[in-house]
């Protein structure tokens, strides 16, 4: 297990102003050197930033995973371990087991999840264990040359399905939130996007509440970002980013699918708009209850 620590003299506070605009967060020990378009620089963001928000930092545990995501241990200054090619859900249930009263998450790409580690993932799932999975999907294996992975699209050419991925051959894209919001044991599983800033707000409360989810015991938690490669896709970032926004939002929807501890029930997607509007109905509800009860 690594840890990591910064100096305040790290920190550059702005003199004299009357509103600080941003502050990089505390936890965010490093400077990234993804490519250029990579998604991961504002998942590693809005991890930090929850982390800090809920006073989590010093009680919680990194499980890192291969591929991509590995580096998250050198920009998150945070207690870490490395697991394993796709063996970071079984590390991080052997972690949360033996440290029950710390915060453990993995932060895992789609090969090291939904390939190498599809087992590991969904009994981990099933059996309800008590950390998050923060589940980085950008379609594609980017650290290893950019072949084709269980979630890459329909047609979407790799270096091992150059003339683009076949399903008669390959299968169809595998939908891991959508299947791990099915068991009894995810507590709280969410598909959302890192295409625009709207949607980076989205996801930065997503992951709160999956944060939330796990310091109130309900079990696993789950939180799927649609991210680039730009690289691996052959694009710029620009067109990457367009890409995401259309054709990958498209494939994989983006909403709530489970957060039992809210009444949410696996099924049909629910959008965070609509999850707001139920909880508002509920209260309203719980408040003058001679009203009739919303419909499920």
């Amino acid at each position: 297990m690594t840890s990591l620590s910064r100096t305040d003299d790290q920190i550059a506070e702005p003199a004299e102003c009357g509103r600080t605009i941003y502050r990089r967060p505390l936890l965010l020990s490093n400077p990234t050197s993804y490519c250029p378009g990579c998604g991961h620089g504002i998942v590693h963001r809005l991890v930090a930033e929850v982390l800090e928000e809920l006073d989590l930092g010093k009680r919680t545990i990194l499980v890192g995973s291969v591929g991509c995501s590995v580096f998250a241990y050198d920009y998150l200054a945070l207690d870490a371990v490395e697991s394993p090619h796709g063996r970071a859900a079984a590390v991080a249930t052997g972690v949360k087991r033996y440290r029950p009263d710390n915060v453990v998450f993995t932060y895992q790409g789609d090969g090291d999840l939904a390939a190498i580690g599809t087992a590991e993932i969904i009994h981990a799932a099933a059996r309800g264990e008590r950390f998050t999975t923060i589940f980085v999907n950008n379609g594609i294996y980017g650290m290893t040359g950019g072949q084709m992975a269980p979630t890459t699209l329909i047609g979407q050419r790799t270096t091992s399905s150059p003339l683009g991925r076949n399903p008669a051959t390959t299968g169809y894209p595998l939908p891991v939130t959508e299947m791990l919001s099915l068991l009894p044991g995810v507590a709280y599983a969410a598909r959302v996007s890192v295409a625009d800033p709207v949607l980076v707000g989205r996801a930065r409360a997503a992951i709160k509440r999956a944060f939330e989810v796990q310091l109130d015991g309900h079990g696993f938690s789950l939180v799927e970002v649609l991210s680039t490669c730009p690289v691996g896709w052959g694009m710029t970032p620009t067109e990457a980013m367009e890409h995401l926004a259309t054709d990958v939002t498209a494939a994989y929807p983006l909403g709530t699918w489970v957060d039992r501890a809210k009444g949410v029930a696996p099924g049909m997607p629910i959008t965070m708009e609509a999850a707001k509007e139920a909880a508002r109905a509920a209260a309203s509800h719980a408040a003058h209850p001679a009203m009739p009860a919303p419909e499920a």
